[in-house]
């Protein structure tokens, strides 16, 4: 499947789910944990199906008998699929009778899985008779679709992540006092930084699991290891809730990992100081009235720099970050913006931090990242094994003007701009084929893009001929001028993509003209329709009735065309995207090798932050690039504005004047 295709499937999935919800008396709330746990189930199904088929080819015959023993819940296990009895199966729940409890039977079915898996029990949610029997019935069919059926597990791990993100967006996964669903392109920034790839992987406070599921993407995509045997997991986190969503999150993507439900700031679970080849974590800062007083805090071994004074936990947080580091170890958090220049006893902390020449990259991030709440923050970057050639210095990235807009309250980074923002990091550690690598990937992404599009329109000539042909009218429906080939035949685009080495505006222009294709035939169908419409009110009953077997058939061709051209626009949104990304990478690096660059970053040495009194907010540092307009006579507006300044200063000084003369 590829990723145009799952996310036409996740909307899919996530529109038919909702609407179900919108028409229930549920609240997104109510509702997320019960439809989290049903996609875990249709995906335990399919992971049972396809271990079963595996299973039954490998078994040995027995010599004796001549036949092959029947299939055990060991064997299941040892192909890493949850062994599922017949009625935790989903296809038993589709197939339940009407006369039966729905939500019993679903209930049930997760109370035997937790039987058979330990790591699941207690987990998984057992509220279904919350639901309209009809309601659960229906999106019990929606996991049911055939397309959702022949998929693997990576592709549920993806379903089950966004249908997450979603409810975030929504409300449902917010929590209070700063803790979080941490944004995708957050979680994956942080771990395109710090490579996390093999040993020990630490999140203290890890929400839903997300920074181990990107880490066992990043895994899967960068290395030949299977992510178990490449890395340990160890979680902790305060809300149960989360511990549920986490644990399912882990079983869902096949990753083995011990989550404990503790509070990080008075305890350490999984006694990890100083055995940590990678920490990640998205932490509740700024959390107010943290209990300073209590004997585990005061004699933290975690807190080598010692107490703030402030009344919140910001550098608690930092200090135990860098202390669950290894010789080697990496560290990438979110934290509050105020804690790059807080002052006072976390000044002093923050000192001692940069002294040890632990602190490797620092990046601001703008406002709007988060789904339910607009604050902007910082990334820290910990490098307990930085190169000699970096020891004193510290990568400031600021990306507050880096962003895609998603809609009006959200925004995030699109794939170009986190391969960028990844590839000055790459520059700055001293990797001399960043650029070329970066230039290499941002081509195979616009060619993968540009073979979705052509597959796109491939159907849509085909869809086109066949209606057309049903209408049997085809002159009038559709224009002769179109060149059907142009869409069947991408020659003429393969070799466009397949010899440009830096972007080029040929891509672009060759994919408008297939959408202006689409447009004319758009509206060469809509004024036939209109046509039609006139033609039914004048016309009698019977030619009336004889018109709509074919006004059908334009309506259909209608929304056929509709939907091409929603998909034809945001593939054209997409590629537009990648190619402005691709271009301001070289504009920024233009010798293919690091340079500062004026308001983005500049690697700052330890006497200049001494000399900025220990501050870690990028923008001190990379300074604003000012663009002199020579063609505006600024002096001349100087002028006018004193001279306007004056005029308001006399009019204010006489309306003084007046007042005062007033007798009360």
């Amino acid at each position: 499947m590829t990723n145009e295709q799952l996310k036409r499937l996740e909307t899919e999935l996530w529109g038919a789910a909702d609407n179900l919800r919108a028409n229930s008396k549920l609240t997104a709330a109510e509702y997320k944990d019960p439809v989290l746990g049903l996609i875990l189930l249709r995906y335990a199904q399919n992971k049972f199906e396809e271990a079963k088929i595996q299973i039954e080819k490998d078994l040995p015959i027995n010599p004796r008998t001549k036949q092959k023993r029947k299939v055990t819940k060991n064997d299941f296990i040892g192909a890493g699929a949850m062994y599922l009895q017949d009625k935790s199966q989903f296809d038993y729940l589709v197939n339940l009778p009407e006369s039966q409890d729905i939500a019993d039977a679903v209930n049930n079915a997760m109370r035997l899985i937790e039987t058979d898996d330990k790591d699941l029990e207690g987990i998984l949610p057992k509220n279904y008779q919350e639901f309209d029997a009809e309601l659960l019935r229906s999106l019990i069919r929606v996991f049911n679709k055939d397309a959702v059926k022949n998929i693997g597990g990576d592709v549920f791990g993806r379903i089950y992540e966004f249908f997450l993100m979603k409810f975030s967006m929504s409300g449902a996964g917010a929590q209070e006092g700063g803790e979080f669903f941490t944004p995708p392109s957050l979680v994956q920034m942080i771990v395109n930084f710090i490579e996390p790839d093999h040993g020990i992987i630490h999140d203290p406070a890890c929400g839903s699991g997300g920074m181990f599921v990107q880490t066992g993407h990043f895994i899967l995509s960068k290395t030949n290891k299977q992510v178990n045997e490449a890395i340990t997991v160890y979680g902790t986190e305060l809300k149960s809730n989360n511990v549920r969503l986490a644990k399912m999150n882990l079983a869902i993507h096949g990753i083995e990992g011990k989550i404990i439900e503790e509070n990080s700031f008075y305890s350490n679970p999984h006694k990890l100081i100083g055995k940590c080849d990678f920490v990640m974590a998205n932490p509740p800062f700024n959390v107010k009235q943290v209990d300073k007083a209590k004997d585990y805090v005061k004699k933290d071994s975690r807190l080598p720099f010692g107490l703030p004074k402030a009344d919140n936990g910001n550098y608690l947080w930092i200090q135990y970050f860098n202390s669950y580091l290894n010789e080697k170890g990496r560290a990438g958090f979110v934290m509050a913006s105020s804690a790059t220049d807080a002052g006072n006893s976390e000044k002093l902390i923050r000192q001692q931090l940069i002294e040890t020449e632990n602190v490797d990259v620092i990046v601001s991030v703008g406002n709007n990242f988060f789904y339910t709440r607009s604050l902007p923050c910082h990334l820290w970057f910990l490098d307990k094994g930085k190169p000699l050639a970096n020891k004193n210095k510290i990568l400031m990235l600021d990306a507050r003007n880096t962003y895609r807009v998603v809609n009006t309250t959200i925004n995030d980074f699109s794939a170009g701009q986190l391969l960028n923002l990844t590839t000055i990091v790459q520059l700055y550690r001293g990797n001399a084929e960043a650029i070329t690598t970066a230039e290499t990937e941002h081509k195979k992404a616009l060619t993968e893009q540009f073979e979705t599009i052509n597959e796109h329109y491939k159907t849509l000539a085909s869809d086109l001929k066949k209606l057309s042909s049903e209408l049997k009218n085809e002159d009038l429906v559709i224009p002769k001028s179109i060149d059907f080939n142009k869409f069947e035949n991408p020659e003429q685009a393969k070799e466009i993509f397949n010899t440009f080495e830096k972007p080029a505006p040929k891509v672009i222009e060759f994919i408008k003209e297939l959408e202006a294709e689409i447009a004319k035939v758009a509206k060469q169908v809509a004024d036939k329709l209109a046509l039609s419409e006139v033609e039914g009110k004048i016309e009698k009953k019977a030619a009336t009735a004889k018109m709509k077997p074919f006004k059908d058939k334009l309506n259909k061709l209608n929304k056929t065309l509709k939907a091409y051209q929603s998909e034809t626009a945001e593939f054209l949104k997409e590629a537009r995207q990648r190619i402005g990304d691709w271009e301001k990478l070289l504009e920024w690096f233009p010798d293919n090798k690091y340079l500062d660059v004026e308001g983005l970053c500049k690697i700052a040495d330890l006497e200049e932050i001494k000399e900025n009194d220990y501050s870690l907010t990028p923008g001190r540092y990379v300074g604003y690039s000012i663009k002199i307009d020579e063609d505006f006579d600024y002096k001349a507006r100087m002028n006018e504005i004193h001279s306007e300044l004056a005029t308001l200063n006399t009019e204010a000084n006489d309306l003084m004047t007046q007042i005062q003369s007033v007798k009360l």
